[in-house]
């Protein structure tokens, strides 16, 4: 029998707020365990809980961005659990009344082929049931796994941490849809600047329930929840493996028992952590201590006003303005950053598809071996167009402007400057080139036979070493053409 995976993925997105949700303690990461808290995030007694508003404001651009109906109301509740990282012995969420519901977000996603590229790459819809604010717990530290540590440690730094929790639909089918999904969430909240995306350090996570039922059937199997999934591989190795498990219970007559899992990278499975909490297990009340949530009109409008081009809408203009496929459209928008450098370099060039091939080629090459962001490159956009220009123009060639390129990327001059300091300029002059050519021709009489009896591909043979004498300056065209007349005589 064939399966049909049902996939709803729960993403923990860590808004970039320089204190908590509820307290001026820092959020800053990688300071000493347990030195950044206080009597509120503590959940010591007579301590109150206070709103950020700057956190306020960073959920709300997500909200809209993700296509939201933003609630002019909303109402935080405590989430009662016992977990030895969460000192109030709750967290304050939001339960029936959250921020923002009803979303949806457009995402180019393709499937995955033998030897994993991904193709037919298209448009699909995924729904967002909610969206809504709640403050973080802290983090435990096990000696090995915690169904078998010897030693478990607590670091509460994190707890009161400003946290949005993005509850997709169930309409995801394949671990590749779950990955694109995700990486486009994090683009998301990487352009509007509410969440820095690292996932090792934990400000972006997710939780996958995850069921199959039998192809064609409309009835939702028993679901598994996979927790804290912190690396877009491991999202999709920890459900891959999930669903062959659970297709290989159910083929074998056994039945899947409802309960929270984890994923262990270094044995490549998921095991078992407890038994799955319903909401009713959590107990949720309204918090006491903080008033509705009431956003003005007027405000509310603002920030949406605010809101910059987003990824999706953003890659389409890509492939339409710039004529760029949707792979190319995908990477060309994968930060802010990269899109406006490229955007700036396509129109100085007047040469998109040039900019996206030096862009995603060379400029990407170099910035890897450097491990350097795209705002550092010592090359910028201005300069790799005069770049572009200079090929386009005939004034270098393009095995020319590499070299110049790499030059560039050292001294970080730009592009006429190093082609005159280095003597770079393309010869295109018909007269030097034919003193070049008539030495080449006249050292090679064994090629010069070979030609004239038919064997054309010797061509190739003169050029280079045309090219090899003028060090790679000459005009190929004008080479080519000058050859094609000395050869056959005309």
């Amino acid at each position: 029998m064939k399966f049909e995976p049902v996939i709803g993925l729960e993403v923990h997105a860590q808004l970039l707020t320089r204190s908590k949700l509820f307290c001026g303690c820092s959020t800053r990461f990688g300071a000493p365990p347990n030195s950044q808290t206080c009597p509120a995030c503590l959940g010591l007694p007579g301590a109150l809980p206070v709103i950020n508003r700057q956190a306020v404001t960073m959920a709300v651009k997500a909200a809209l961005a993700l296509g939201c109906r933003v609630h002019p109301v909303s109402i935080f509740a405590r989430k009662n659990y016992f977990y030895p990282d969460l000192p109030k012995g709750y967290q304050i969420s939001q339960f029936d009344r959250p921020l923002g519901e009803h979303g949806s977000v457009t995402v180019f996603s393709g499937e995955r082929a033998d030897g994993g590229k991904i193709v037919n790459r298209r448009e699909k819809v995924f729904g967002i049931t909610r969206l809504h604010m709640e403050d973080d717990a802290g983090k435990s530290i096990h000696e090995g796994l915690p169904e078998t540590a010897s030693k478990s440690y607590v670091n509460l730094n994190r707890t009161g941490v400003p946290l949005v929790e993005i509850v997709g639909e169930p309409d995801l089918h394949s671990s590749q849809e779950a990955y694109d999904y995700v990486v486009h969430l994090r683009k998301t909240l990487l352009y509007l600047g509410v969440c820095d995306g690292n996932m090792e350090e934990g400000s972006l996570r997710c939780d996958a329930n995850v069921s199959i039922r039998p192809e064609g059937s409309d009835t939702l199997g028993t679901k598994v929840e996979i927790k804290n999934l912190n690396s877009f591989r491991f999202l999709q190795r920890a459900l891959d493996y999930e669903i062959e498990r659970q297709a290989r219970i159910l083929s074998e007559g056994g039945r899947i028992v409802q309960e929270t899992r984890l994923w262990d990278e270094s044995e490549g499975r998921t095991f078992a952590m407890r038994s799955k909490e319903e909401a009713h297990d959590y107990r949720y009340f309204p918090e006491p201590d903080l008033p509705p949530l009431r956003l003005d009109p007027e405000w509310l409008a603002r920030i949406e006003a605010e809101l910059p081009e987003l990824p999706g809408a953003k890659m389409k203009r890509f492939m339409t303005e710039y004529a760029l496929g949707a792979d190319d459209a995908l990477l060309l928008t994968a930060t802010a950053e990269t899109a406006a450098y490229y955007e700036e370099c396509a129109r100085a060039s007047g040469n998109p598809r040039a900019a996206a091939n030096w862009v995603m080629g060379d400029l990407a090459f170099a910035l890897k071996n450097s491990g350097g962001e795209i705002g550092e490159n010592p090359v910028s956009a201005g300069n790799l167009a005069e770049l572009i220009r200079a090929v386009d123009s005939g004034e270098i060639s393009g095995r020319i402007a590499k070299t110049v390129f790499e030059e560039m990327s050292r001294s970080g001059e730009p592009a006429a400057d190093v082609i005159r300091r280095m003597g770079l300029r393309q010869v295109s002059d018909e007269a030097s080139l034919g003193a070049v050519i008539d030495g080449v021709i006249a050292a090679s009489p064994k090629q010069l036979e070979e030609y004239r009896s038919g064997k054309t591909r010797v061509l190739g043979y003169f050029v280079g070493q045309v090219m090899k004498e003028t060090r790679g300056q000459a005009n190929p065209g004008v080479v080519n053409e000058l050859l094609l007349k000395k050869l056959t005589g005309a």
